[in-house]
């Protein structure tokens, strides 16, 4: 019997591993061991989803909406996404140039397979999503990165955008509200970035803004709002977070009806349409729970005060130095005042090992700063309860001081 040689794909054995799975992964093996792991690295709403949005989906299965839907969403769905965009953000884009996908992720995915080509840079702020870098490789593109750090609340300047753009540049890709940072872009900030691409009509400007609805201060803003590079602008969004519907899988994209054909081309081929059932609940999530609804208000409520308090709490332990976030659910405090520590066989020498550290000594589950680009850093969730939050900084706090 022959043994075959099995070889894997130059694109694969390129990717790493999410960094956000491998510490899921790394604290269930932990928790299967007995051990109490408190889980602060997961990007997941410690929410339900709304009871009327639940309601739309069981309603659709007992309605048998079971069957092939059409590839970038139902025609009631793509309108009431483009209404969504009027009614928020004022953004004026026809159902035609919407496409619904399996999450904001696969909506990303889309994009880059349409417009990147081997050898095309997308500059990419960091911190940034630790999935941005491996997207822009699998679609055979060049990440490259712009560092920030805590000082600038981790976000690019217009200076430091013009100074990174080459004639290889092909697409620019943020996030605002920020994950892992939490950071904001104001409309002043926008606009000077949006003064940069102006003068470069070629660059794609791809705008993930899967966080909007989870924000403390002001009104969300879009760079698509600025009429002269609207059309370079792919606008990445979805339901998962703002509406705690992460299990249901909808994200959807909008953009010049030239990108989304292709987008819809590329779908067809790999996934077809989004579930009908989910779908179905999500038309009702956009159609009847506006950014000022209860749910949202409570959700915002709780994660403000949550901020408070992780922000307040990290404040106190010496070497951390957290960033105060406007929107999301997390924090990325520098903690490099911890390199070169050691305790017992642990010593610390970059973000990974200190992760990896307070995993071991103070059973807290964290995602190490480098997956996003911030090797200083590290970033917490505080998608869970108050309880649990000083709970971990009492523990962190603990371990850290055994560091010498």
């Amino acid at each position: 019997m022959s043994k075959r040689n099995h070889q894997l794909s130059k694109r694969l054995l390129s990717l790493s591993e999410s960094a956000t799975l491998e510490m899921t992964r790394k604290s269930r093996e932990l928790r299967e061991q007995g051990v109490d792991i408190i889980t602060l690295s997961i990007g997941e709403p410690d929410f339900n989803t709304p009871e009327s949005v639940k309601q739309a989906g069981i309603k659709a299965i007992e309605n048998n909406l079971t069957h092939y839907p059409p590839v970038p969403g139902t025609n009631e769905i793509r309108a009431a996404i483009a209404e969504k965009l009027k009614r928020d953000n004022d953004l004026n884009y026809k159902a035609s140039q919407i496409i619904v996908s399996n999450g904001a992720k696969q909506s990303i995915m889309n994009a880059f397979f349409s417009i990147l080509d081997p050898g095309d840079d997308v500059l990419i702020p960091a911190p940034y999503w630790v999935s941005y870098p491996e997207m822009v490789k699998m679609a055979g593109g060049n990440p490259i990165s712009i560092p920030t750090t805590v000082d600038q609340d981790f976000k690019i300047s217009a200076d430091q955008l013009e100074k990174a753009i080459t004639k290889n540049t092909k697409a620019f890709i943020f996030s605002s509200p920020c994950n892992p940072s939490g950071s904001v872009y104001d409309r002043k900030e926008l606009e000077q970035l949006a003064s940069v691409f102006e003068q470069h009509p070629e660059i794609y400007i791809i705008s993930d803004e899967i966080y909007e609805y989870i924000r403390f201060e002001g009104k969300h803003e879009s760079i698509a709002s600025f009429e002269s590079i609207k059309d370079q602008v792919i606008l990445i969004n979805g339901l998962s977070k703002g509406f705690a519907m992460t299990g249901w899988r909808v994200g959807y994209l909008a953009a010049h009806q030239e990108i989304v054909n292709a987008c819809i081309n590329i779908q067809g081929q790999y996934t077809s349409g989004s579930c009908t059932i989910s779908q179905a609940a999500a038309l009702e999530a956009v159609k009847t729970i506006p950014t000022e609804s209860a749910e949202l208000n409570t959700m915002n409520s709780t994660f403000k005060t949550r901020r408070d308090l992780l922000f307040n709490r990290l404040n106190t332990i010496e070497g951390i130095i957290p960033n105060k976030p406007k929107g999301a659910f997390y924090m990325f405090p520098d903690i490099s005042y911890y390199f070169g520590k050691t305790a017992g066989d642990f010593r610390i020498a970059n973000s990974r090992d200190l992760s990896l550290y307070l995993l071991e000594k103070a059973h807290v589950a964290l995602v190490s700063g480098d997956a996003f680009g911030c090797d200083n850093c590290i970033r917490f969730s505080y998608a869970t309860t108050e309880s649990l939050l000083e709970e971990a900084c009492n523990r962190i706090e603990k371990a850290l001081k055994l560091l010498k």
